[in-house]
């Protein structure tokens, strides 16, 4: 692994980590401030994960902010990073949501594991994942191949937010930040049951993604902004200057 690839990795690895963090413990928090009001639980939850992401992203983007197998992915399938760097990021973020998920249990003084059981299945929520995961790609490479890379943190921040309320399933669209979820039994988590559908969905939802963005956007590529030296080439891992690399 080059140094530089290195430093993408612990940045996804960091970043994903955080994320995780920040949904779990906010999600906690949560139920211990508002334990009658589930309404509530999810208004705390969705707000701080909103605002973490939007941090996240600022602070890590110069080198790599995508925090999400399924952006990752996208990139690949447009040619912003090639299989190898893929993997390695990808095989960072799911490592650095789980370590995440394990520093939330600790920080409040829960079991360091403890697998969820919260069920997660259901046609509607299995199609909210395909909305949730769709409608973040399509925010994120909207901004970036617009032209408009440097409002992404703020564009997903709010796009994740909202969809913690329009979707039925509150807007996981990130496998990573999925499977973290199983280890953490608390108002956040998922039962490992439930986690093979919605990450297939969610790749679904990439896929559907990518062929909205070709569509709509079908003269401006990554590739072509990264070579121009544009201020975004990868979103929300996109925008380092370094070169290329969501939720």
């Amino acid at each position: 692994m080059s140094p530089l690839l290195a430093r993408r990795a612990l940045a996804e690895l960091v970043g994903t980590a955080f994320l995780v963090a920040a949904v779990i413990g906010s999600g906690i928090a949560a139920q211990r401030l508002s334990p009658n009001d589930v309404g509530l639980q999810l208004l705390e939850n969705s707000l701080i994960t909103g605002a973490a992401l939007v941090a996240l992203i600022l602070a890590l983007e110069p080198v790599s902010a995508a925090f999400n197998p399924v952006v990752t992915l996208v990139e690949r399938a447009l040619g912003a990073v090639t299989t190898a760097e893929a993997g390695a990021l990808i095989a960072a973020q799911v490592v650095g949501g789980v370590i995440g998920a394990l520093l939330a249990n600790l920080m409040f003084g829960l079991d360091v594991i403890s697998i969820a059981s919260h069920d997660r299945s259901s046609g509607g929520l299995w199609l909210g994942e395909v909305m949730a995961t769709l409608g973040l790609l399509l925010v994120i490479f909207g901004a970036v191949r617009s032209g408009r890379g440097n409002t992404v943190a703020f564009a997903v921040g709010g796009y994740i937010t909202a969809a913690y309320w329009f979707t039925s399933s509150t807007s996981f669209a990130n496998p990573a930040v999925t499977v973290a979820r199983m280890f953490s039994d608390t108002f956040a988590g998922i039962a490992p049951a439930s986690v093979p559908m919605f990450v297939l969905m969610q790749l679904i939802g990439g896929a559907l993604g990518l062929g909205l963005i070709k569509v709509l956007y079908p003269e401006t590529g990554l590739a072509d902004e990264v070579a121009a030296g544009a201020p975004a080439n990868h979103a929300p891992s996109a925008l380092s200057p370094e070169g290329p690399t969501h939720g």
